[in-house]
């Protein structure tokens, strides 16, 4: 069958053809490295691992670039705020991001590029723009034409009169709506020499010179979240088919992490690190939490979501583990079901697929309930090779001792304390104050720090 994929630009489900037979290309817009990533972030990284294990399984050679975006108007804002050199804040925070795609089993992409090591690329993308009559300098700036390219804003599906002004606006625009594809240098801030002066990178132009580095002149998926459509996909594309690139025949989006309808930002102060929930929560159950919704559908992140997500981690994992204690070590099957496959197939249908994983794991429990030796390992056979699609295969090397959270022992300690906070519940609706209070204080005894909320008691452990 066909891998089909939803395409932004054509606002269709589109037949999946390469550029080039049995190859694909995919160009993921990664970090902007101003702070330590929340789960949002790590979501996009998450959501295209998964369509990139897929294609490896459908037996394409693939190649995967994603972005770092080193250099940005929130990096230098942090370092003034700070006081802290810009490039300290960046690498620091790559590395914080390098760290959680690991932790969550995302393979390494085929290449990471830093926007700062690209300017030539920039600069000669720029050249090649203002020959063409497609970009202009003013001032040490550059600019893009944007009614120069009569393409601009079909991605978005946008009209340019109803457009305002873009954010960067500055003296000498023809245009309110021309983005800054390059911006002057200014006292105190990081720049490089240019034909039209010293200055640095504008956001836009970092990936479309990365993309024409790395893929060429066209490749077959750019991805990235929802957000990204407009402004930043939108000016990719007029610089870049400007330019006399293809650029991307698909376009992939994935869908946000909301907290109370809201998109998690760390400008709205909603954001969930990812270095903190890894303390509370197994990194593969989190990886199972943001990556088995369909990646064009929000998330909305809640605790008791989170909860349900070990629970159902946890049945297909104590199958896993029974067949193991009595079968010993059983390989993933050469081949995932065929049911699995079409929903893979069909726009990366993870939910669909998920459902097939359950099933199963029921019919291979039946058979362990049967004593069916024979069967409940083949079930755990093709388990095994559904799981790993997915990253989600818990005896694959990379997850060797996440199961053991030493002191911590998160999801039996979760089910005993709920025991006991269910008591305490009760002694207070029956206005029996004094032994809900005890029971609290013996929780707080043994570490535990319990906090009463609106929608009911959170436990997380104290400080050791």
């Amino acid at each position: 069958m066909t891998i089909r994929l939803y395409d932004t630009s054509a606002r269709q489900t589109r037949d999946f053809t390469p550029l080039t037979p049995g190859c694909v290309s995919i160009y993921l817009c990664g970090a902007t490295v101003q702070a330590a990533p929340h789960i949002g972030h790590i979501r996009s990284g998450l959501n295209f691992d998964i369509m990139r294990r897929w294609f490896s399984y459908r037996g394409y050679a693939v190649t995967f670039i994603r972005n770092v975006t080193d250099i940005d108007d929130k990096i230098l804002v942090k370092a003034a705020e700070s006081g802290e050199p810009w490039w300290s804040i960046g690498y620091r925070n790559e590395r914080a991001f390098n760290d959680a795609y690991e932790t969550l089993g995302c393979l390494p992409p085929t290449y990471e590029p830093r926007a700062t090591g690209h300017v030539p690329e920039m600069i000669e993308m720029m050249s090649g723009l203002i020959e063409r009559g497609h970009a202009y300098a003013v001032d040490g700036n550059v600019y893009f034409d944007v009614r120069s390219f009569p393409e601009y804003l079909r991605l978005s599906n946008q009209e340019l009169d109803n457009l305002p002004n873009a954010g960067d606006a500055g003296a000498g625009k023809r245009d309110g709506r021309d983005f800054a594809m390059w911006k002057a240098a200014k006292p105190g801030e990081p720049s490089w020499a240019t034909p039209w002066g010293r200055g640095r990178p504008g956001w836009h132009l970092e990936c479309s010179a990365m993309a024409h580095k790395y893929l060429g002149t066209s490749f077959d998926i750019h991805g990235g979240g929802l957000d990204l459509i407009f402004p930043h996909h939108e000016n990719e594309i007029a610089q870049a088919k400007a330019y006399g690139d293809d650029f991307a025949e698909y376009w992939a989006h994935n869908a946000w992490v909301t907290m109370s309808g809201e998109k998690m930002s760390k400008s709205l102060g909603n954001s969930v690190l990812v270095s903190e929930m890894v303390k509370r929560w197994r990194p593969i159950v989190l990886r199972y939490y943001l990556g088995t919704p369909h990646y064009r559908s929000m998330i909305e992140y809640s605790e008791e979501a989170l909860r349900e997500a070990e629970s159902a981690f946890a049945r297909i994992e104590g199958f896993v583990q029974r067949v193991v204690e009595k079968a010993g070590t059983v390989e993933p099957a050469a081949e995932v079901p065929l049911s699995f496959a079409e929903a893979m197939d069909d726009d990366l249908g993870v939910p669909q697929a998920l459902a097939i994983i359950h099933t199963t794991v029921r019919q291979g429990n039946s058979a362990l309930t049967a004593d069916d030796k024979e069967t409940a390992v083949a079930r755990l056979a093709e388990v095994r090779a559904m799981l790993g699609v997915l990253g989600l295969d818990p005896l694959d090397e990379h997850w060797a001792g996440d199961s053991d959270r030493g002191d911590d022992l998160h999801g039996v300690v979760d089910s005993l304390v709920r025991l006991v906070l269910e008591q305490r519940q009760a002694a207070r609706s029956r206005k029996d104050y004094g032994t809900a209070d005890a029971i609290r204080d013996q929780l707080q005894q043994s570490g535990l720090v319990i906090e009463d909320t609106p929608s009911g008691p959170r436990w997380e452990l104290g400080p050791r």
